[in-house]
């Protein structure tokens, strides 16, 4: 099993919680509970990884 590393920060302008995994190219997301952020943010790196894997073996 991988690990990564998330940095959630809370964005007072737009009142949302932004997510990023540094260096996967899309692996970014917000919402408005803290909660949500962690979820999303498994899902879409779950997705840029699969992406990653394709553009790697083409």
């Amino acid at each position: 099993m991988r690990s990564f590393v998330s940095y959630i920060e809370y964005d007072p302008e737009t009142k949302l919680y932004v997510g990023i995994v540094p260096g996967i190219p899309g692996a970014h997301t917000q919402a408005a509970t803290l909660d949500e952020p962690n979820h999303n943010l498994k899902e879409v790196l779950g997705l840029c990884l699969e992406e990653l894997g394709d553009e790697i073996e083409n």
